[in-house]
């Protein structure tokens, strides 16, 4: 069974996608940030006076990629070079999954079903320390962290 999103093909759509949508749903700003450090992708946008931030980890899903594709001698490549393509491929993977989900959490927030700060509330920067509400309440530990097994 392929992994979700394992075939998106441009990051730069997606990113264009959610653009389109924040704009289309009244965010005042937006912008998209890549940390090849961190391995991270990041969306920031303005909705009413509201800063949020979402961050999502592509080093992970390259890590999900290369156990659902391992590399094998008879590959065309050698293994930095797999390596490198799960990197890639994951990048593009995560602006498909975040434009998907932002897109869903919108419409949740358009047809009632969720308020901006339930849909966003992780997500939110509190503007006293410019943390995300969850990376507030994980410092303090307030929610215990469940890791995923597997």
């Amino acid at each position: 069974m392929p992994l979700p999103y394992e075939n998106s093909t441009t990051g730069q759509a997606a990113i264009a996608d959610i653009q389109k949508v924040l704009t289309s749903f009244g965010c005042q700003g937006f912008g998209h940030y890549v940390d090849c450090e961190k391995g991270e992708v990041l969306v920031q946008f303005r909705h009413r006076g509201r800063e949020v931030s979402v961050k999502a980890s592509y080093k992970g899903y390259a890590t999900a990629w290369l156990k659902h594709n391992p590399y094998t001698t008879r590959m065309r490549c050698n293994r930095v070079e797999h390596e490198r393509k799960a990197l890639k491929q994951a990048e593009i993977s995560v602006w498909s999954i975040l434009r998907d989900w932002i897109k869903g959490q919108v419409t949740a927030i358009e047809t009632g079903i969720l308020s901006f700060e339930g849909a966003f509330l992780g997500q939110i920067l509190l503007p006293s320390t410019g943390k995300t509400v969850l990376e507030t309440a994980e410092e303090h530990q307030w929610i215990p962290r469940i890791t995923q097994q597997g």
